[in-house]
């Protein structure tokens, strides 16, 4: 059956969604919303499950591919939740050292649809690593909706340290050459922004999708190039970029932004229908791009 995209959907329906995934309402307030937008033969919940991520149908680069080496490590994270953990791939059979890439999820943790990204970044010759930060509360639960109530509850000034934490320790992982760079989606691409201003010279290149701003008083800490990807129908997260980029050029931050036409909020993510193919391939190639001029 042909996988549906976000034109198949009425836009206020994936406004309706977009509220539902970022905690602004329930499941049953979404059901009950949604129950407007459903007609012949369709009901709410068919609709919930279309909306809902298909990790398997979308996976690109498979656990057990040949070309990379994976594992699951520990770390310490002293300032934040003590000891974290996350998911770690590199290219297989390599002699020296690549260069590292931080991959920051959604608010769902570090998830199947991530860990496929992270083996999409050891297939092109990085060393890349995605920390859970559910890890304090058991990891993520395999389930989106868990996953999402269980993010509510973390602490997220400990939550930051616990990021800061895994870009030090990728940073001075013994295949890495000690040059990084860090990719967030969401949530993530928030976390990427922060990051650029906590970590200075540490970080060489920050890509963020579609993320909240920092605070525009540390912007000035910000020494890495970043490079901001934006859909064009996500007034939430872009209501932000103009006093962000003001910010950005008073402090004389190198960065460039791109805004896809036609896409919503999330279309990079290949597992739901609000992937845009083009648009996600055209920003993964500028993506892969940037971290080869910054960080290789």
């Amino acid at each position: 059956m042909e996988r549906k995209t976000a034109h198949d959907f009425d836009q206020d329906l994936l406004i309706l969604f977009d509220a539902y995934v970022h905690g602004g309402i329930d499941r049953r307030t979404f059901l009950d919303k949604a129950s407007k937008y459903a007609v012949g033969g369709v009901t709410a919940m068919m609709l919930l499950e279309q909306l809902s991520p298909k990790f398997l149908e979308a996976q690109q680069v498979a656990p057990g591919d040949v070309r990379i080496q994976q594992e699951y490590l520990e770390y310490a994270s002293p300032n934040g939740s003590g000891t974290m953990r996350g998911y770690i791939a590199r290219p297989a059979g390599a002699t020296g050292r690549a260069p590292g890439i931080l991959v920051i999820h959604e608010n769902r943790g570090l998830n199947p649809h991530i860990e496929d990204i992270t083996r999409r970044l050891a297939v092109d010759g990085f060393v890349a690593f995605a920390p859970d930060a559910l890890f304090p509360l058991g990891g993520y639960p395999g389930d989106e909706d868990k996953a999402r109530e269980a993010f509510s509850k973390l602490d997220q000034a400990k939550t930051r340290e616990d990021f800061v934490a895994a870009s030090g320790f990728l940073k001075a992982r013994p295949e890495c050459t000690g040059r990084i760079g860090a990719v967030g989606f969401c949530y993530g691409g928030g976390m990427v922004n922060f990051l650029a201003t906590r970590l200075g010279t540490d970080l060489s290149a920050g890509v963020a999708y579609y993320g909240s701003s920092p605070n525009l008083d540390d912007v000035p800490k910000i020494k890495a190039p970043l490079m901001i990807q934006s859909a064009e129908t996500d007034p939430r997260i872009n209501a932000s970029w103009p006093a962000f980029e003001e910010a950005l050029k008073a402090a004389k931050v190198p960065y460039e932004r791109h805004l896809y036409p036609g896409t919503q909020h999330g279309f990079n993510n290949d597992t739901t229908p609000r992937y845009d193919a083009a648009a996600a391939k055209l920003s993964w190639d500028r993506t892969l791009a940037f971290f080869r001029q910054h960080v290789r």
